[in-house]
Formats: structure tokens, C-alpha cells, sequence
């Protein structure tokens, strides 16, 4: 795929391989995943080993943020050449400090492992996951320590701001946004510099510019990613972006679930305020602009940038009207411009390379590139960035190592819950707003949800609805109660109580949901259930006339047995059991009893020798039963 033209770090660069004093460096992945596994011991007990072993003015030991590949956590990579070791626990530091470090030998046992190939691969840049992405969004995380602002200055941090505020004007910089072909990057994807262009067009001597960093679909986790792993490139955007509307104050509104994002983000404003990239006369050009955190309570609506100016204002978040669109009459009634975390990332590297360079990457219609959060029944769990326009099959199966377990893909759930599924007949789709809009899909924020054979699609839909259910302001009838009838359609569905006719009211209600919902959650809710349907129809028929569930996974519509030729007795699956409902004597076949049995899956996982059996629907469900008792 195409690299970014001029970048400063063409390709991906994982790791700050020029390490700072001359030092070699030990970079410990402190993005979310990777602390919530343990990342921070890890960093710790390297630490003590260095100063064990007497390297401690050889080797720094340094946090990074998000290194990407979220699946391989906690991970470290060392600077004698890029060295990536992954899936770290405490015990391993010492082996790496001794041998690596001291002794010079990089620690084969501990190095990643293709699951293609089943080598193991010494550097990072040359695991496919790393190689294959072209990264500007994302081009300093997971390489700079994000609690120091040194470390982004080093990357050219904030000239791109300098040059902005002190050689060009604001018209200037608008126009050079709207060259490069940026959309938000939010879901919308309306033009950047038109939106900037409207707001620093609208009157008024007040006006405010806000990141919305209100990232709230499940699965997603690109722009906390971004807050904590590059807190400064967000707001050197911002900066860029004030000047160019014209606003001298700004938020970043920032839900409270993420605590990394938001204490890095504090520390950046601290340290840009104290370099003098943001307060008064920022780089001596007369421009003032201050910055703020807004912590959001969570609520999911809070994403739509009305009800998101609501509650910076202390309000309850809830969607108004349009018109007055934001640009005319936002925060407090003053013009106001909202992008994304993303948006405003791939601002600076924009200004500093030139639209044109930017606008030579993606597609005739999307330029640029898009990060992804891939999650899911994908190899490579973790956070991504390729250019626009890539196939979707170029997304989950090259960057992101294809279907778990050898699984059978099955359908791919783009944009969050307000997104819909797309099935394996469209893996070829190219990632553009426009080609996922035709497939019935939203690009989003950036979120991939991978569903194997195992999945069922009624189910999904079921799930998704279910949280934008809950989620909904209640405003507007359309989305409170439409979507309410439509769940509870589809749980009468799951449980093998389908009516003839539901498909049918389903398809009804999500037209008229969309077409008169107030904001953007009820206009889009329906899309999970109506992309199912379009692609998925025999699932929900065999659920409704058969009473069965072709993917073996709605608990009410299937039954556990053991295959008794298969079952050797080991007895592992009754110790599994939290209910006792596997009997059976040592070495001898075991049987289920099914009204004890709450199909938690446990005896499956449990057991070694495939012995274990899910069967749907009735006919199947009675002889497994059968065959069970006769054993």
C-alpha cells in the first residue's frame, strides 16, 4: 500500500530507534490494553533489572502509548534493532535484561510468533500487522513517551503550528485543510474545511472550537488511543484549527471511562501552556487561545455534537434541532467548530507536508487515511491505520491476520452500533463513505467488530439494538419507543418465539425510525437489523419457522450433549461444570442433563477430545438428546 509522501516517518515506526542521550531504550506499551494487562510491572521490573545488572546509564526504560497490536499485550521492543517481544510477563524482563541487554543476544524463545508462518520474528517493522499500514493519524503513538513533551518536540511537534500562526493566514490555512480532501473523521465525514470555512464565515467577535473525544461504540478505541498514546498532536490541531476559525477558547470533551486519556491530556496542556504553544501570544504571533477538559459522564448520545454542546454547558445531553447548525450557533449561542480526535491528529502533519501530499493518499473521494480499531474474532486484535479506499478483505485479512482459530469469516460490523454488518461476499468493498453508505454500513468512527461462523446474526443485531436502546436520550418517540418494539421483536426472535410476519414489522419500524428520529442515534440505530436482514435473511427465517439457530448460539434454541464414542471420561467437563449438570463415572462416556444445563459453554472449552456437542432445533435437539440417554 501507498506510504504517506514526505512523512517524516514514512511507513510505521514502532520505536524510537535514536534513542535520546545515547542511550538504548526499552519502549513498555502503556496504552490501555496493555496496562489493564499488566504493562506497568512489566515496566517496573525492568527498571530494577537495568539497575541490577549495572546499565542504568546505558539503558532508559520509558513508556510508550499504544503500540497497536492490542492481541500481543503486554509488549516492550528494544532499540538494538527494534527488537519486539510480546506478551511479557514479569519472569521474562530478567531473561531480556541478561541476555539482550547485557549479553548482546536477543532472546529467541520470547519473540513474536507469525501465526502464518510459524516463525518468529525479531523486529517489529517486519510483522505484517506493522508493515502493511501507512500511519499519519497515528504516527507517533506507540513511539513517544506521551507524558513528555520533549519527546514530541523531538518528532517536529508543534512546527507545524508555528509555521501556521506565524507565516500564514487564517483564510490560508482554511483553504489548505479544504486542498487536502480531509472529512471528519468522526463518521459524517463532511469536508473539514468547509465546516472550518462556515464557522470562521459565521459573526461574532466569541466563538469556541471543541475536540469530541466522546468515543462511545462498543469496540472502538481509536481516539482514546490517539488522547493517551499523542495527547499533543490533538492539541497542536486545535491550535491550528482556533486560529483558522477564529476562536481563542476550547474544549476537549473527553468521557471519564477514559482516566489514561485524561490525565495525559492534562499533562499536555501543562506542558504546552508552560512551552508557550498555548495561552497568550503563542509564539509570539498575538494569537491567544486556552484550552479545557470536559469530562463526559459517558453517555453514548453525547457523541452527537448538539447534545455533546449541551452538556459541556451543564446540561443534560440531548440532541436539539438543526438548523442553527453548531457553526452558527453553538456553544453558549456563539459559533462553534467540532471535529474529532482523529481530525485534529492529521491537521499538523497536513500543514506540514502540504495538502498535496495528503491529498495523494486514499481514494478520488476520501483522501487520506483512516485508523481502525479491529476487534472481535480477528488474529490481530489491536489498533490500525491504512489508507482510504483499502478493501475491507485488505484490512481484516492483511493487517489484521484474518479469523480466529481458522474460523470461517462470516461478516465484519462497521461503525459501532449505529453501523451495520457486511458479509463475506462484500470482503472486496473499498473503505470509502461512500462504498460502505451502498452496502447499507456507516464508516463510523472507525470500529470492526469481525464475526466468524460461530456468530449469530439475529443475535448481533439484537445486541447492538439493545445498546442504542439503552442509550437513547428518550427524546423524540421514534427512537424511544420505535426502538423498544423493534428489541423486543428481536428477543422474542432469539428465544425461538418468532412470529410469521416479524421480518416484516422489523423492516417497517427501522424505516420509519430512520426517516423521523431527531438526531443521528435514531436515524441510525436500525442499521444493524436492516444490514442482517438484507444479507442474513435465512438466519432470522430458520429462527422464526424452524426454531433454530444456525449458528448453534442462542441459548434458548440449542442443547449441550457428549458424543459418547468421543467421550473418554476423563472427567474434566463435570469439574467444569458450575451446575453439576454432567454426570457420569470415571473412564466412563458422559451425558448432559438438560434441565440442569445453563449452556455456559464451560464443558466445550473444557473438553480435549471435540467430545462435546452444541445441536439447534427441535428434530436435532431430541435425537442428540436421545443418542445420549441410549449411551
Amino acid at each position: 500500500m501507498p506510504e504517506p509522501t514526505g512523512a517524516p516517518s514514512a511507513g510505521v515506526k514502532v520505536a524510537v530507534s535514536a534513542a535520546r542521550d545515547g542511550k538504548r531504550r526499552v519502549s513498555v506499551c502503556a496504552g490501555t490494553a496493555c496496562v489493564f494487562a499488566g504493562s506497568m510491572k512489566v515496566r517496573d521490573a525492568f527498571i530494577a533489572e537495568v539497575e541490577a545488572v549495572g546499565l542504568r546509564d546505558e539503558v532508559e526504560v520509558v513508556i510508550i502509548g499504544c503500540h497497536g497490536l492490542c492481541s500481543q499485550g503486554p509488549l516492550a521492543v528494544v532499540s538494538d534493532g527494534d527488537t519486539y517481544y510480546p506478551r511479557l510477563k514479569v519472569k521474562d524482563v530478567k531473561r531480556i535484561v541478561e541476555e539482550h541487554l547485557a549479553g548482546g543476544a536477543v532472546v529467541e524463545k520470547l519473540l513474536y510468533v507469525d501465526p502464518a508462518s510459524g516463525a518468529r520474528v525479531a523486529c517489529a517493522h517486519d510483522i505484517p500487522f506493522y508493515s502493511q499500514q501507512t500511519r499519519i493519524a497515528l504516527r507517533d503513538v506507540g513511539v513517544i513517551d506521551p507524558e513528555h513533551i520533549d519527546e514530541y518536540l523531538e518528532r517536529g511537534g508543534y512546527e507545524a503550528a508555528r509555521k501556521a500562526l506565524t507565516t500564514m493566514q487564517p483564510d490560508e490555512i482554511v483553504e489548505e485543510v479544504l486542498a487536502s480532501g480531509l472529512r471528519g473523521r468522526g463518521g459524517a465525514g463532511f469536508p473539514t474545511g468547509t465546516k472550518w470555512k462556515f464557522a470562521r464565515s459565521s459573526p461574532g467577535d466569541v466563538k469556541y472550537i471543541i475536540c469530541n473525544g466522546d468515543e462511545g461504540d462498543p469496540g472502538a478505541f481509536m481516539d482514546a488511543s490517539i488522547m493517551d498514546g499523542d495527547p499533543h498532536a490533538v492539541i497542536e490541531g486545535m491550535v491550528i484549527a482556533s486560529y483558522a476559525i477564529g476562536a481563542h477558547e476550547g474544549f476537549i470533551y473527553v468521557r471519564a471511562e477514559y482516566p489514561l486519556a485524561v490525565r495525559r491530556l492534562r499533562l499536555a496542556i501543562a506542558a504546552a501552556l508552560e512551552h508557550g504553544f498555548l495561552g497568550v501570544d503563542v509564539f509570539g504571533s498575538g494569537w491567544d487561545f486556552t484550552l479545557k477538559i470536559k469530562e463526559g459522564a459517558g453517555a453514548f448520545v453525547c457523541g452527537e455534537e448538539t447534545a455533546l454542546i449541551a452538556s459541556i454547558m451543564g446540561q443534560r445531553g440531548m440532541p436539539r434541532k438543526r438548523p442553527p447548525f453548531p457553526a452558527v450557533s453553538g456553544l453558549w449561542g456563539k459559533p462553534t467548530n467540532i471535529n474529532n480526535v482523529e481530525t485534529f491528529a492529521s491537521v499538523p502533519w497536513i500543514i506540514a507536508h502540504g495538502a498535496a501530499a495528503y491529498a495523494a493518499i486514499g481514494s478520488d473521494t476520501c483522501k487520506g487515511t483512516k485508523a481502525f480499531s479491529l476487534a472481535g474474532k480477528v488474529v490481530n486484535g489491536g489498533l490500525a491505520e491504512v489508507p482510504m479506499g483499502s478493501t475491507l478483505r485488505y484490512v481484516i485479512f492483511d493487517v489484521g491476520g484474518g479469523v480466529k482459530d481458522g474460523r470461517e469469516f462470516k461478516a465484519v460490523q462497521l461503525g459501532g452500533p449505529s453501523g451495520g454488518c457486511v458479509p463475506a461476499s462484500l470482503l472486496d468493498t473499498p473503505v470509502d463513505y461512500e462504498s460502505l453508505a451502498a452496502t447499507g454500513a456507516i464508516m463510523g468512527s472507525g470500529g470492526m467488530v469481525v464475526a466468524d461462523d460461530t456468530t449469530c446474526m439475529v443475535d448481533l443485531a439484537r445486541y447492538f439494538l439493545q445498546f442504542t436502546q439503552n442509550e437513547s436520550c428518550g427524546k423524540c418517540v421514534p427512537c424511544r419507543l420505535g426502538t423498544k418494539r423493534m428489541l423486543e421483536i428481536l428477543e422474542r426472535i432469539t428465544k425461538g418465539q418468532g412470529r410469521e410476519g416479524d421480518i416484516a414489522t422489523l423492516e417497517l419500524l427501522a424505516s420509519t425510525i430512520k426517516k423521523t428520529s431527531l438526531c443521528g442515534l435514531g436515524q441510525t440505530a436500525p442499521n444493524p437489523v436492516l444490514t442482517t436482514i438484507r444479507y442474513f435473511r435465512d438466519e432470522y427465517e430458520a429462527h422464526i419457522t424452524e426454531h433454530r439457530c444456525p449458528a448453534a448460539s442462542c441459548d434458548a434454541l440449542i442443547a449441550y450433549t457428549i458424543d459418547a464414542e468421543a467421550c473418554t471420561g476423563c472427567t474434566l467437563c463435570a469439574k467444569k461444570c458450575p451446575v453439576d449438570a454432567v454426570r457420569g463415572d470415571k473412564k466412563q462416556p458422559h451425558a448432559i442433563d438438560q434441565e440442569l444445563c445453563i449452556r455456559c459453554d464451560s464443558c466445550r472449552a473444557a473438553c480435549k477430545f471435540n467430545a462435546v456437542n452444541v445441536v439447534s432445533g427441535p428434530d436435532d435437539i431430541a435425537a442428540a438428546v436421545a443418542a445420549q440417554r441410549t449411551a
